[in-house]
């Protein structure tokens, strides 16, 4: 029985998930390659996986040693760069569609919210705090709480522990194939619903899946995920 939901934020609650690609595939041009999805694809979703800047310079190395080397020297300013045109190419994002109703729908029915996301702190909270609903959560997890990131579990436990909920009490959802997993491995029951980046790639399988958050009313998606408790 389901007792309290744990959401995602990029790309679930916000599409943070677009900006967070396209700003590295900005830089890619400007250095003559491209970034494919599919190399991507890997970062979603977590903090520890695919290397940007490393299979950059790898790319780099290929045709111009020099410059791949003036790219590693100068890692930090480029960091800096990607960093504020991620956070310029997501600053008109709204609130998904279905997240409003579906956190006022979970307070209706006394079920507590949380956020768990790969992302740090600052992000998520300052996101959360800017759209004027970090106080619908109950707590947020981040990178900045637990040793190892999607699709290593401790994210889920950690929120589900914070909520006083065993993880299988705890509806998760999600948008991005490294989420699912660390919500499988957590014990938690999980609806995937991919965004507008994830749409794109094969999802891992999951309880249920959702083309948006408002494709159904959350209690018939706690009907078909084992009710309210």
């Amino acid at each position: 029985m389901i007792r309290a939901l744990i959401l995602d934020f990029d790309g679930l609650i916000v599409d943070t998930e677009t900006p967070a690609l396209e700003s590295w595939q900005r830089i890619y041009g400007e250095h003559g390659h491209e970034l494919s999805l599919a190399d991507w694809a890997g970062a979603l979703g977590t903090n520890h996986g695919f290397d940007a800047l490393v299979h950059l310079a790898t790319l780099l190395d290929q045709v111009d040693p020099a410059r791949a080397a003036r790219l590693r020297a100068e890692e930090a300013v480029i960091l800096a760069r990607r960093q504020q045109l991620k956070t310029e190419l997501s600053a008109g994002q709204a609130i998904l569609p279905g997240v409003l109703g579906l956190l006022d729908r979970a307070a209706a029915l006394g079920l507590p919210a949380a956020v768990a996301s790969s992302s740090s702190r600052a992000w998520v909270d300052g996101w959360l705090e800017r759209l004027g609903i970090l106080h619908r959560f109950a707590l947020t997890r981040t990178s900045d709480d637990v040793a190892r990131t999607k699709p290593d579990p401790a994210l889920f436990r950690s929120a589900a522990a914070g909520l006083g909920h065993p993880p299988a009490a705890c509806l998760v959802f999600e948008d991005s194939p490294n989420g699912i997993l660390a919500a499988r491995a957590a014990g938690c029951p999980v609806v995937a619903v991919p965004g507008a980046v994830t749409a794109r790639l094969q999802l891992p399988p999951a309880d249920l899946v959702l083309p948006s958050l408002d494709a159904m009313p959350l209690d018939e998606i706690l009907v078909r995920v084992g009710g309210v408790g």
